[in-house]
């Protein structure tokens, strides 16, 4: 059996994933969680990852990587920021040490832009980034999840990017608002057509983005329809506003897609209504590409 090198860890606002590794990047043990950092801080960060370090088998003196929400300000240790246009290698270099603990742990900082007409900042996806595309690597990359990253790669350097909170509206609007009545008691069935068609509405009129949102009740009022009909429209809704300012001016050959599960296949789905080519990137992968990246440059493994 290989012997782990390391630990990896992709610490989000609300998800914690952690993967032990050999020497070649293979993963020995991987654990998931919800522990994220809103629930670290609660609970403390250093616990939380023990029990998960413990629950892996991890040894004493393994080495940990992290990418993320733990080096926000309201995180474990703040890690900062590379400032754009940002070499994807000058991560790998300033990773933060947290201090009075057994063993060596490093936090990566993340990436700010700014601009005052733009200002924003992203973690863990820059970890992405370079495991998607490498040291010099180039492409348009979208990267969905509660807050969408859509970024500008060129030569290894981050030049621009944009945040959307697609996936943080459609948990408000499907829980907050009169469209939890029409998503009540949803099914796990995907209904692909009411989506794509909620898609091509709100990339074709994003100023009637209230309106269209407003429509998945009245619709199902006066027309009927299943309240999973209903979820797809207003994912497909959100999406297609953000794809529209996404591919907003020139309209790109083709984008790099760094996604999983049932969200990438959405998206995947979104590009394919609107007949823009992706090529796919599992996030999973991607991000452990890049935590592998940051582990062998901090302790030449």
């Amino acid at each position: 059996m290989s012997e782990a090198a390391y630990i990896a860890v992709d610490w989000g606002t609300s998800s914690f994933r952690l993967w032990l590794i050999d020497r070649a990047d293979g993963v020995l043990a991987e654990r998931r969680s919800d522990e994220g950092m809103m629930a670290a801080a609660r609970i403390g960060f250093a616990t939380v990852l023990q029990s998960h370090l413990d629950a892996a088998g991890a040894a004493d003196h393994l080495p940990v990587v992290i990418c993320g929400m733990a080096g926000a300000r309201q995180g474990w240790v703040e890690a900062g920021y590379i400032d754009t246009p940002a070499d994807l290698t000058s991560i790998l270099k300033h990773a933060v040490p947290v201090p009075k603990q057994s063993r060596d742990i490093r936090i990566l900082p993340g990436i700010a832009q700014r601009d005052p007409r733009a200002p924003d900042v992203m973690r863990g996806e820059e970890t992405q980034l370079l495991g998607a595309l490498g040291v010099d690597g180039g492409a348009l990359v979208c990267m969905p999840g509660t807050h969408s990253k859509w970024a500008s790669v060129r030569g290894g350097t981050v030049e621009r990017f944009t945040t959307f909170m697609t996936g943080e509206l459609f948990s408000a609007i499907s829980r907050e608002t009169i469209l939890s009545l029409a998503v009540a008691n949803a099914d796990e069935a995907v209904d692909s057509e009411a989506f794509q068609s909620a898609v091509t509405a709100a990339f074709e009129a994003p100023a009637s983005a209230a309106n269209l949102l407003f429509q998945v009740r009245s619709g199902q009022l006066l027309y009927g329809g299943s309240p999973a009909s209903a979820r797809e429209k207003i994912s497909g809704t959100l999406i297609g506003l953000e794809l529209a300012a996404g591919l907003a001016g020139d309209r790109p050959s083709g984008i790099t897609l760094v996604a999983s599960g049932r969200l990438g296949k959405m998206y995947q789905l979104a590009f394919d209504t609107l007949s823009v080519a992706v090529h796919c990137i599992d996030s999973d992968d991607a991000v452990r590409r890049g935590l592998a990246s940051a582990a062998s440059t901090i302790w030449t493994l």
